[in-house]
Parts: C-alpha cells; sequence; structure tokens
C-alpha cells in the first residue's frame, strides 16, 4: 500500500478530533494536524493518538490545506477535517486504491452530513471532494473554501465520509453568518457589484437547488430547515456586500446615529 499522510487542521476540536484520527490511523502512514491556536485538549490529544502537530495562524481553508500537504511525508495525502469520520466502506476503498499498482492521480469522496439526529440522504448530497490525491497533483485556491485543484486523473471512491459539522441549529446559523461574512469581504475585494436582485433571486435559487432539485423534502423537517438556511447564507452574503459598499460612500459610523 502506498504511504498515506493523513492532514487534519484544527481549532478547539476536542470533541471530534479523536473520532477523526481513530477512523483512519490503522492505515495511515502518519496523521499530521495543523492547529491554529485552540484554547481546549485538541493538541493533547492528537499528540495522545501519535499525530506530529504543528502550530499555523488560520487565514482560509485553502492556504492552511496547502501548508498542511507541504508537511506530508507519504506518498500520498488525505484532507480530513477534524469533524469528519472515515466510513468503514470508506476506508476499506481507500487500503484497496492505494494497494493498486498504479493507483489514480486524484480521488473524490462522498461527504454526507449528520444533522439532528440523522444523516442527510438528499440536502447536499452527492458531495464529491477531492480529499486523497498523489503529493504534488493537487494544489487548493488560496480563500475560503479554496477548491482543489487536480493536475491528472481522477477517480470515485465508494463509502461517504461523515461529516458532524453542526452542534446544534445555533451553530449551524453560527457558521452561516462567519461564511457569508467570509464570503462578503472577499467579493467586496475583488469588487463584485451588488445588485438588489441578488437579495430576492440568490437565496430562491439556494432553495429550490437544495429543497427541489436535490430533493431535500424527502429529509423531512431536517431538510427543510437546512434548506431555509442555505437560502438564508444566499441572502446573507449580498446583504453583507451592500453594508460594505454603504460603509464605503458614508463612513463607518454607517450604524451610528448622528446628532
Amino acid at each position: 500500500m502506498k504511504k498515506l499522510s493523513v492532514l487534519i487542521a484544527t481549532k478547539n476540536a476536542e470533541d471530534t478530533i479523536e473520532i477523526a484520527i481513530n477512523s483512519i490511523k490503522d492505515i495511515a502512514y502518519e496523521i499530521i494536524v495543523v492547529d491554529s491556536g485552540s484554547t481546549d485538549n485538541t493538541v493533547e490529544i492528537a499528540k495522545k493518538l501519535g499525530a506530529k502537530v504543528f502550530f499555523k495562524e488560520w487565514i482560509n481553508s485553502g492556504t492552511q490545506y496547502n501548508y498542511m500537504i507541504s508537511l506530508a511525508n507519504g506518498e500520498y495525502c488525505f484532507i480530513l477535517d477534524s469533524d469528519e469520520e472515515v466510513s468503514k466502506e470508506l476506508k476499506k476503498s481507500i487500503k484497496e486504491a492505494l494497494e493498486q499498482e498504479n493507483p489514480a492521480d486524484c480521488y473524490e469522496i462522498n461527504r454526507k452530513t449528520f444533522y439532528m439526529g440523522k444523516f442527510l440522504n438528499h440536502v447536499w448530497q452527492p458531495e464529491w471532494r477531492i480529499r486523497i490525491f498523489k503529493k504534488g497533483k493537487v494544489q487548493y485556491e488560496p480563500k475560503v473554501h479554496g477548491k482543489a485543484i487536480c493536475s491528472g486523473n481522477k477517480e470515485k471512491l465508494k463509502g461517504d465520509l461523515y461529516h458532524y459539522s453542526y452542534k446544534s441549529l445555533k451553530h449551524h446559523i453560527q457558521k452561516t453568518v462567519y461564511f457569508a461574512e467570509e464570503t462578503s469581504k472577499l467579493m467586496y475585494k475583488n469588487r463584485k457589484k451588488f445588485r438588489f436582485y441578488n437579495l430576492i433571486i440568490n437565496p430562491f435559487i439556494y432553495f429550490v437547488k437544495f429543497f427541489i432539485i436535490q430533493k431535500g423534502f424527502l429529509d423531512g423537517y431536517r431538510g427543510f430547515i437546512a434548506s431555509i438556511i442555505g437560502a438564508f447564507y444566499g441572502f446573507l452574503k449580498y446583504a453583507l456586500l451592500f453594508e460594505k459598499y454603504q460603509k464605503e460612500k458614508y463612513g463607518e459610523n454607517l450604524w451610528k446615529r448622528k446628532e
């Protein structure tokens, strides 16, 4: 089997890091954790489980992933988030793929999200992501949710990557606000134009995609709630972009009443 470097970015992940590492460590050549300033027991848990731990201040996911790849000593890399778990079927697929004489350059894995007690089988499905690749064959875009760019051939692996992204509905909304803000910053930096219709059409498109096209209605109440929050993200990132242009026009005290 080709040597596999498992690369995990962390910050305050003490509740999930053990699950992530234990789900893959028996076929890993090495586990590398890059922490960005945890104040809980994440680092201690990772070290106890045999991981090599490094520190790098967080800029964005793409930049963090590229740094982790540079640390890898294995022939292949596996980007694993600290709130994910490798299913038994997926681990078997990974092992079989890397035991081949000539594995593919890049492998796509389907990620499935655990939401309010169950896995979502329709919303955000399928969610194929390039996560396993030959070192040197993938570069991530240096931005929020930077896309993995594969410079070789790709194959899909059987089995799901379980995602425990949210601790509660409140946590889901908080993360949505965070990512909407980060996306609006990037749009503003790139001088993306704001149009009023973005506040109406974009949320509608998101909802239709999740609830109708992906058949989120088959996920019941969970599917509806997840789809509504997805639509809210589509609205909020443009509302925040509008706010930034208003501040540019009227000053940083936009929200402060003038006497």
